[in-house]
């Protein structure tokens, strides 16, 4: 309930309560089933969605569908079991002072864990997303999601000891400080305008899924992108959607695009549109192409599993072939790819999923005015999966101190400031678009300049000098 589309931000503290206080359960084993059962349903109820995907759009029957979506489910829920575990094993009959902060590291270690590495990383859910509205959400530029989390976790976790007894009332100071300090970091200004405002369109076809890539709607398609971007020649910008052309590049740069940014150059407007790019050599991309001055293609560079390239081969190809889903096999563009420019500004281009991890965005953020996602979240119906990515990207703007500006199928589209709040937003599952105007931002947070592996550094700092004074507590009471 604490993440959107409910956002009940507080949820989240009680919910760690509860796991923290299974883990301080005297049994051996119970602390772990428990923490696993806690995960079945934190991504039963969170990520349920994938049914959809599966079993709508991917044409599984009902049962292979469930059966799948439970195995995920079951899978991801194997991390909060993992931090049980681990909290339990080496930290449970420590002295509560130390203990707070070294489960709350551990909380999010295993998240850090989950987000970056496992299956490309999954960092859906993480519980600092569900702080966008809270006082922590001013820590966002000094620490990012971890740094939002390990304070969330901490917090929670000394509420349970005081409850129990096992720790001083007065460490409930450490808490008042702590959500204090996010709520004045709120006031600072980390970045600063570049320039002038621009006027930006972002248009949503709202094509199903199920239509939008059969050949005999492909021109339909291809005239509506056309018409809703002709009522919008006075914007400095229009950015179209995810593969909103549902053809490769080579197949319609000569007969739609080219004539399409020959009328876009007269109105003096910079086009971005989508669509997937490659063919030779068996290398296949899904790219973003400016059609600006010095047309620029990007390719997706954090592809998403079983959905543009299929892991844990050939195992998870022979299922999906009998399951005949079919998906795509996508190529990762590089790490390093020239930013993008419209409107006269460089941006940082995130493609769908890559707007969910923290670094991958903040590595260019120095060079760039703005940030422009282009999503199809139409694979997932209506549900609260585009609430949730929606959520995600706020968070990257807020990161960052960028106004982002995200573009899907069928929603959530809008227009986010760099203070992480949503300035405008399309209804969802309605042909429509939507004008807004950013400011280019200059200027670079904490955050974007030292990244993930800083944070982890400065908290594991911190767990030393935890650990230091716990020892010198338990000197002084022995001598």
């Amino acid at each position: 309930m604490a993440f959107a589309p409910y956002d009940y931000g507080y949820a989240a503290i009680p919910a760690l309560m509860f796991i923290y206080r299974i883990w301080l359960l005297p049994t051996k084993y119970h602390p772990i089933l428990l923490s696993y059962l806690f995960g079945v349903g934190l991504f039963a109820a969170g990520i349920w969605w994938v049914y959809i995907s599966i079993h709508d759009f991917g044409g599984a029957d009902g049962l292979s569908a469930i059966g799948l979506t439970s195995l995920l489910v079951g899978f991801w829920a194997l991390f909060p079991a993992l931090a049980g575990l681990v909290v339990v094993r080496l930290m449970r009959h420590s002295r509560p002072g130390w203990r707070v902060f070294a489960a709350a590291f551990v909380w999010i270690s295993v998240e850090y864990l989950r987000g970056n590495y496992l299956l490309n990383g999954f960092p859906w859910l993480q519980i600092a997303y569900s702080q966008l509205n809270s006082p922590l959400a001013g820590y966002a530029p000094l620490v990012g999601v971890y740094g939002i989390g390990f304070l969330l976790a901490v917090s929670a976790f000394i509420l349970t000891e005081v409850l129990l007894t096992k720790l001083s009332s007065r460490y409930i100071w450490l808490i008042l400080a702590i959500w204090a300090g996010g709520q004045l970091l709120k006031n600072v200004a980390w970045t600063q305008a570049a320039g002038e405002p621009i006027k930006i369109t972002l248009v949503q076809g709202n094509i199903s899924q199920d239509q939008k890539w059969q050949s005999n709607q492909r021109l339909t398609t291809l005239q509506l992108y056309r018409h809703l971007t002709e009522q919008h020649w006075d914007s400095k910008v229009i950015i179209w959607p995810e593969t909103a052309i549902p053809a490769f590049l080579s197949q319609v740069q000569t007969a739609y695009l080219d004539p399409l940014a020959a009328e876009a150059r007269r109105h003096d407007t910079d086009l971005v549109v989508s669509m997937p790019s490659g063919g030779e050599g068996n290398q296949y991309f899904n790219s973003v192409l400016a059609l600006s001055d010095k047309p620029t293609l990007y390719h997706k560079n954090h592809l998403l599993p079983f959905g543009e390239y299929l892991p844990l081969q050939p195992l998870s190809g022979w299922v999906l072939d009998w399951l005949e889903i079919p998906l795509g096999d996508f190529t990762a563009g590089a790490d390093r790819q020239p930013l993008l420019t419209a409107g006269g500004y460089a941006f940082v281009t995130t493609i769908c999923y890559e707007d969910a991890f923290g670094e991958l965005v903040s590595r260019q953020i120095g060079d760039a005015g703005y940030i422009v996602n282009v999503t199809n979240d139409a694979w997932f119906g209506d549900s609260a999966q585009a609430f949730q990515h929606m959520q995600m990207a706020q968070m990257r703007a807020l990161e960052t101190g960028r106004y982002l500006v995200r573009v899907t199928n069928t929603g959530v589209t809008g227009f986010i400031g760099p203070d992480g709040k949503v300035r405008s937003q399309a209804a969802t599952f309605t042909t429509t678009t939507l004008t807004d105007t950013i400011v280019p931002m200059s200027g670079i947070t904490p955050y974007s300049r030292f990244g993930d592996t800083t944070v982890f550094a400065g908290l594991l700092a911190l767990l030393g000098l935890a650990y230091a004074i716990n020892m010198l507590n338990n000197s002084d009471r022995t001598s």
